[in-house]
This record gives C-alpha cells, sequence and structure tokens, in this order.
C-alpha cells in the first residue's frame, strides 16, 4: 500500500470544488477580501507592560476579597451599594 495521496482522490476532490457555486462575501468579509493583514508579535516592552497590568490588578482583586471578608464596614458598603 503506498502512502500519500492516490491520483484518483485529487481528481474527485476537484470535481466536487467545481460543483460547488462560489458565494460572493458580503459584509466585513467582502470588505477584508482584498486587504491583507499581517500579525506580529508583541515586543519584550509591551510584554512587560500587559504581564505587569494584570498582575498589579490580580493583587488588587485578592486585597479587596480580603478586605471584603475581614472588614465588616466595607462588607456592609459593597451590600448596601450592590442593592
Amino acid at each position: 500500500m503506498v502512502k500519500g495521496f492516490s491520483d484518483n482522490d485529487v481528481k474527485n476532490n476537484t470535481k466536487n470544488t467545481q460543483n460547488t457555486q462560489i458565494k460572493e462575501k458580503k459584509g466585513l468579509a467582502g470588505f477584508l477580501k482584498g486587504k491583507k493583514f499581517t500579525y506580529t508579535l508583541p515586543g519584550k516592552k509591551q510584554i512587560n507592560i500587559f504581564g505587569s497590568i494584570v498582575i498589579g490588578l490580580n493583587i488588587i482583586l485578592v486585597l479587596l476579597v480580603i478586605l471584603y471578608l475581614k472588614n465588616q464596614e466595607f462588607h456592609d458598603f459593597v451590600f448596601n451599594v450592590g442593592r
């Protein structure tokens, strides 16, 4: 048995693609049809900035949860504002 694609499989695939009707793309897909977008990986500085923001927000969240659980006045404030 030979590995890979046989000639029969390739011929069958080309017949299927020719029989299907090609639809014109509409909306945003049609607008972006001719455009070429390239994705560039973020640089080291940008990675550090976003990482610092994420870690900082996580620390603030943990501190607020601890404050919510330990301080009754803050707990009441959050409970009353949430109504």
